[in-house]
């Protein structure tokens, strides 16, 4: 469930600070408290799992999630993410464009997370990312440039946010109490 607080809050934070002109300042408000109240629920949930597992734990040690691989996966998203907002800079491309490379990158980094850590579902919100992130950056050199953040932010966000409530709330319901959530 940790994995799915982290996607809920990065989820939001998507939304919040993407939904902007063009959109409409009610629209903007509402897609926001949306993601708020998603990413509440997110967090609800987990607090649910938390309760569930305390017996569990000391049953033994979980499988590690975070290992080589994982970091690995990482250090190569965080050399992507940094490394190619500079050269976007570098080469005059509009701001904008920005959220797209972190959409794009984001995205491939749950496609890679999928065969390290076995669980093929986290690739599906990491393909649909790194689409939007490709439809923005397209998008950046056209006259669709100021719908570059909805597209490529406030879409990726509700993509995670999405995931996250979808996810936890199938592991809620499907683990009985004292077994372990795991999603």
């Amino acid at each position: 469930m940790s994995g799915l607080l982290v996607g809920a809050v990065f989820g939001a934070v998507f939304v919040v600070v993407n939904a902007q002109e063009p959109l409409g300042g009610a629209v903007a408000a509402v897609l926001r408290v949306l993601a708020g109240l998603a990413a509440a629920s997110v967090v609800a949930m987990w607090f649910v799992a938390v309760r569930r597992e305390r017996p569990v734990r000391e049953r033994g040690p979980r499988p590690n999630m975070f290992g080589k691989g994982y970091l690995v996966v990482v250090a190569a998203e965080a050399v992507l993410l940094f490394g190619g907002l500079r050269v976007l800079a570098a080469w005059g491309v509009p701001a904008q464009a920005n959220v797209a490379w972190v959409a794009f990158v984001v995205g491939v980094h749950f496609v890679a997370l999928a065969p390290i850590w076995k669980d093929w579902a986290i690739a599906v919100p990491g393909a649909v990312l790194t689409v939007l992130g490709v439809a923005g950056l397209v998008m950046a050199a056209t006259a669709g440039l100021a719908w570059v953040p909805f597209v490529s932010g406030v879409l990726s966000g509700a993509v995670l946010l999405a995931g996250s409530v979808t996810f936890g709330w199938k592991a809620i319901r499907s683990a009985p109490a004292g077994v372990p959530v795991r999603a």
